[in-house]
């Protein structure tokens, strides 16, 4: 694959491409170790380290984990709160197998920040460039498919091999690259979490299999798009030189993007109100948010997390959507479950035409106030991309409650302001 030669070493140092790679890299942390606020994450990890026991300690979880254990844990954790990068050019996250394979090779001392970055960039751009060709089909989901190429070319980086056995890896990746389900989603259940750690372990082990000087076909990822998607034509994908990582957003808010509009103008509005004083709420919105975040009643964090209704009430009852919009507390909260509960939600025919994203919201007080706002803009859009402050603004928001301030403070420096030869190791993740 042509990206493999043309990234190998990562960005050049200065670029704009780097600048967002460290991005990219510290958010996926702050992401991560929210997710590892959950206890379910925490007792998959514990799950995993009884068979595969190494040496890295995450926060919260008593067992000790190998590298490719850690992955996978990571993986499962960076979108357990749905509040992760994407590219819209993959449809998906192409940081979501890269970015674990890189942290845990940091907090086992395997890796320096240089080589992380390195590593990290080039799995995204392999991992961008097959989301753009792979294009699921109804009833499908997009994570643990085609992330495994991207995977695959991190792994064989970290392991110090050469760009020869990355393509090699990539190719094997191509010729078993696995399609998941959205069943999970639409039954509220949360294994879709564990499909990017699947594709962690496929894409470390066709890097294993490709410094072992195993092989796959060249054509193995075309055929794979054909037998399984039914895609004739040849993918068209970005060209050598044109840097994903640049392309790619960083959300504000947990949750799926199609709800963040929604939550701004709540968060807007907030100030104004106390939350035993609504009375009605009507949300305006595009049609697909509607088509795909249209769950009420949400009986479970990951169909809370594809809630417009959910994300209003979290917006004027918390003032913000984040991890703590997910709890068990958080759903069992009465306050947010009357105000969800109280929202109409309607479209907005001019945004649906238009081809536009926004949410407009209203708000009936009991005194018979009437309180409107509207977002048509929220940081990530491609017009309006998070800024450094932001995103580590983000980072301490979700990672201080899981490992103290202090700590996220210092994990936070070491990604975004840490030499390429710092080798940070276990306190990266926060872990004691």
């Amino acid at each position: 694959m042509s990206a493999i030669a043309f990234a190998w070493d990562g960005a050049p140092p200065g670029s704009t491409a780097a600048a967002k790679a460290r991005l990219l890299l510290a958010d996926s942390l702050g992401c991560m170790v929210a997710g590892l606020g959950h206890a379910r994450v925490r007792g998959f990890a514990s799950a995993i380290a009884a068979t595969m026991p190494g040496t890295i300690r995450l926060p919260g979880v008593t067992p000790v984990l190998s590298q490719a254990g850690a992955a996978a844990t990571l993986a499962a954790a960076m979108c357990w709160d749905e509040a992760n990068e994407g590219l819209a050019r993959a449809h998906g996250r192409p940081a979501l197998a890269v970015a674990p394979l890189c942290i845990a090779a940091l907090a086992e001392g395997r890796a320096t920040l240089g080589e992380a970055l390195a590593a990290f960039t080039l799995g995204y751009e392999v991992g961008g460039r097959a989301g753009e060709a792979w294009r699921i089909r109804p009833g499908m989901h997009v994570d643990g498919s085609w992330h495994a190429l991207g995977a695959a070319a991190a792994a064989v980086r970290l392991a110090r091999g050469d760009a020869d056995a990355a393509m090699r890896a990539v190719r094997l990746a191509g010729c078993q690259v696995p399609f998941s389900m959205y069943a999970p989603i639409s039954a509220g259940m949360d294994g879709r979490n564990s499909y990017p750690a699947h594709a962690v372990l496929l894409g470390a082990l066709c890097a294993a299999g490709a410094m072992a000087g195993m092989d796959a076909p060249e054509g193995g990822f075309a055929e794979a798009r054909r037998v399984a998607l039914g895609h004739e034509a040849p993918a068209v994908v970005a060209p050598p030189g044109t840097w994903l990582v640049e392309e790619a957003y960083i959300k504000p808010f947990a949750g799926v993007r199609h709800a963040h509009y929604a939550a701004a103008a709540a968060i807007d509005l907030r100030a104004g109100i106390a939350a035993e004083d609504v009375a009605a709420v009507t949300l305006s919105t595009y049609a697909e948010a509607l088509r795909y975040a249209g769950n009420r009643a949400p009986g479970s964090a990951i169909t809370a997390q594809f809630s417009l209704s959910w994300a209003v009430a979290a917006g004027l009852v918390q003032g913000d959507l984040g991890p703590a919009a997910y709890t068990d507390a958080a759903l069992a909260d009465a306050a947010l479950r009357r105000i969800e509960a109280l929202v109409a939600l309607e479209e907005d025919a001019t945004l649906t035409e238009a081809g536009r994203r926004g949410a407009a919201l209203r708000v009936t007080l009991r005194d018979g106030r009437v309180l409107e706002a509207r977002a048509d803009r929220v940081p990530g859009d491609p017009d309006l991309p998070m800024r450094e402050d932001a995103v580590r603004t983000k980072f301490l928001r979700f990672a201080a409650p899981v490992i103290g301030l202090d700590a996220a403070r210092a994990a936070l420096h070491v990604v975004l302001d840490g030499a390429a030869e710092a080798r940070p190791g276990g306190p990266l993740l926060g872990a004691r």
